[in-house]
């Protein structure tokens, strides 16, 4: 592990320098603009109407990488000559690259149809034309972003994208080079960059304790005169390094252990070498979690990772690879919202300031892959605050992979003077996500490192993760370099930092198209999910009334009703049922934005993103294992089974199970009694099935044969029906 370097983005400005060829060249690549407004224009279209402008632009980049070809060294000889293209051989390999070809395409005809208006399934949708057009053209160069002598172009459009994504979750950028540097790096997906998130966090928790041993190792001589070398503590005091005990170290807040590096070289004219020496011999990295616990962590609790129990599996992945423990990852129950429930972190943080347990990171889902739920993120940093002043200090990872791009739903244009900085006070004007979620949104400025996935609401051809710091330098804690992808610091590769080696330069050249073409901002991403927002509440509208009194089943959506979370009666609740069908399942989407009422009452229901979770149930049955039985029944109606004919598919949703052991009492009861079932066991592990809806079209409200949801309710209630007469007919109904 190489040492943090200076906050300030020195490293970085000297891989901008070696870059300076391509700054200086005429058609060098820019981010820097207003971007489009036309979403009509952005994808190939549901009936592939955009066919024709996708592949003129598919065969210029084909031409245009011949042309390339021809112009390097056009005295060399060619190989392929018109005699060879005549040959049997050469005739045959053609035959049977022909035949290959149309046995892959017919075969590529069972995949999924993303693309459909009536793929309601994962989260997975039609793809931008700028990025797969993006990687199509860096494909042909195969450059490999591990290494800048693979990738010469391709790594300065990743480090532009890195910038991108850091403005977008509000990250600011300093123009002046002064100050703290944020950066992002893409990956090739959330897991990994989840993965890095803690290893990063994990790491920067116990090099304080590193440092000191290096200082007052007798071996390491050059670094004597640092024994008074003095550190801020978290209630503001100064005290030298060296006489605090390791809880004191293990609780110092980010930015003053990235600096310590900095300062010690400057304050102390430790040459970088001797210290990155000193230093390394004691580092975690260096002498694994287990010597390392042995030496500095005597009388300590156990190391402690706080997710919520609707956390994505990467992060189990992660403390095991990471050496920590099954153990160290803590789930924190969620609300009847499935929103981590601050009062059970709370208590789970004073229980660590009483045994002294080291937390690596405190981890807030923003969007949740089953709920699409929304942690309170503004309230967890203010407990990150509130505990530093008790000597608590904690990194705090936004799990944003699916829900990071909706922050351009309140993105200004980067180019007004406060770039980057969302509507304060709640969200834009006709914009269809609630006060609550904008103000997590905004909140994203403040946390310690993002994770958030371009593959996904991005609309981007995988692999496309990406990661980011708000410290630069928390990058360093994670590098790993061999001569021969790394020749020096002044050379800008990207492929130092993080878990992943070899990873392909097309995904960072769709990421920038893609960004160039349709801003992360209100304008751009931001118009296309609020149209998916727009959608996925007028579904949740029409759940509401798709069961009539005389139907057999019930269907009862996850998320709430503004009244049942504000705990009104059921009077009101019934009163504000009957508004949201006539306010907003029988209006137009014309008709709800020029009604201010409507918007507002919009703006407030459904998930806190576009995954709409619900559950169905026979009417008057209280018995889960029924309720289950009955949903998986209708998934299986609903889904998309191995090798069969995709054109049979009248509708595709997906499905998950809800455990107790990871949501906690208060949600499966809370669900439970709207499903009118019988009260939750104490005891005991139990699940509860629903359907998932993952709404990123943003056609399905508006087609020129109006409202595409009429045809989802028809399916919906087909499937539910068919699936309760199977049931009827057999044992166990």
């Amino acid at each position: 592990m190489e040492k943090p370097r200076d906050a300030s983005g020195q490293q970085l400005d000297q891989a901008r320098a070696a870059l300076a060829w391509i700054a200086a060249a005429e058609n060098r690549p820019t981010l820097a603009g207003p971007g489009t407004r036309g979403p009509e224009a952005w994808f190939l279209g549901t009936k592939g109407e955009n066919a024709d402008m996708f592949e003129r632009m598919v065969t210029l980049a084909i031409r245009d990488h011949v042309f390339w070809r021809r112009n390097y060294h056009p005295a060399d000889p060619t190989h392929i000559t018109e005699a060879i293209k005549r040959s049997d051989d050469y005739v045959r390999a053609l035959d049977a690259l022909q035949e290959g070809l149309d046995e892959l395409l017919a075969f590529l005809k069972k995949s999924v149809p993303f693309f459909s208006m009536r793929y309601q399934g994962h989260m997975n949708w039609d793809l931008t034309i700028p990025g797969m057009l993006g990687y199509f053209s860096a494909m042909l160069y195969n450059p490999n972003n591990v290494a800048f002598e693979g990738s010469t172009a391709t790594t300065y459009l990743e480090l532009l994208v890195g910038d991108d994504l850091c403005r977008m979750l509000g990250y600011v950028i300093p123009k002046d080079g002064a100050g703290i540097r944020p950066w992002g790096h893409i990956t090739c997906d959330g897991t990994v960059a989840n993965i890095e998130a803690i290893w990063s966090a994990r790491n920067l928790r116990f090099y304080p304790l590193a440092v000191k041993a290096a200082i007052t190792d007798t071996a390491s001589p050059n670094l004597g005169a640092a024994a008074h070398f003095e550190i801020t503590r978290p209630d503001g005091t100064r005290a030298r390094l060296v006489d605090l005990d390791a809880w004191s170290m293990l609780n110092l807040e980010a930015d003053v252990v990235l600096n310590i590096p900095a300062r010690l070289e400057r304050e102390f004219e430790i040459a970088s070498a001797d210290l990155n020496a000193a230093i390394g011999r004691f580092s975690l990295q260096q002498l694994g979690m287990a010597e390392f616990s042995q030496r500095f962590l005597g009388g300590l609790g156990a190391a402690r990772v706080f997710v919520p129990g609707t956390k994505h599996y990467s992060h189990p992945k992660a403390v095991a690879l990471l050496g920590l423990g099954a153990a160290s990852l803590v789930n924190i129950a969620v609300d009847r919202d499935a929103r981590q429930d601050l009062q059970d972190l709370r208590e789970h943080l004073d229980s660590c300031l009483a045994g002294q347990h080291p937390i690596v990171a405190v981890v807030a889902v923003i969007g949740t892959t089953e709920e699409s739920a929304v942690d309170p993120l503004a309230e967890i940093l203010a407990l990150r605050e509130e505990y530093a002043k008790k000597g608590l200090v904690f990194h705090v990872h936004a799990d944003a992979a699916w829900g990071g791009y909706h922050r351009s739903v309140i993105n200004e244009p980067f180019d007004l003077p406060h770039p980057g900085v969302g509507f304060v006070g709640g969200p834009p004007v006709g914009a269809p996500i609630s006060a609550y979620t904008a103000r997590q949104l905004e909140a994203l400025a403040r946390v310690d490192s993002i994770t958030v996935d371009p593959h996904k609401s991005g609309y981007i051809p995988y692999p496309a993760g990406a990661l980011c710091y708000r410290n630069g330098a928390m990058r360093d804690l994670v590098t790993f370099s061999a001569p021969v992808i790394y020749h020096g610091n002044a050379e800008p590769t990207v492929g130092i930092y993080g878990v992943e080696g070899s990873k392909p330069g097309a995904a960072a050249a769709a990421v920038y198209l893609s960004h160039r073409v349709i801003r992360p901002t209100r304008e751009g991403y931001g118009k296309i999910i609020c149209q998916a927002l727009f959608s996925c509440r007028k579904l949740y509208a029409r759940l509401l009334s798709l069961a009539g009194p005389s139907d057999p089943f019930v269907v009862v959506p996850v998320p709430r009703l503004p009244a049942e979370r504000r705990g009104q009666d059921q009077a009101a609740i019934a009163a504000e049922r009957t508004e949201i069908l006539e306010l907003i399942d029988t209006k137009t989407n014309d008709e709800i934005r020029s009604d201010p009422a409507a918007m507002a009452l919009l703006q407030e229901i459904g998930p806190d993103q576009n995954i709409l979770s619900y559950a169905f149930n026979f009417r008057g049955n209280s018995e889960l294992v029924r309720a289950n039985r009955l949903n998986r029944a209708i998934y299986g109606r609903l889904s998309i089974k191995p090798g069969a004919d995709i054109y049979s598919s009248d509708m595709i949703v997906s499905t998950t199970d809800f455990a107790k052991s990871a949501y906690g009492q208060t949600f499966m009861q809370d669900l439970r009694t709207r499903l009118g079932l019988a009260s939750v066991e104490a005891e005991g592990e139990e699940v509860i099935t629903v359907l998932r809806s993952v709404v990123m079209d943003p056609w399905v409200t508006e087609t020129s044969d109006g409202s595409f949801i009429d045809v989802l309710a028809r399916e919906l209630r087909k499937a539910a029906l068919d699936a309760i007469s199977e049931l009827q007919g057999s044992r166990g109904y």
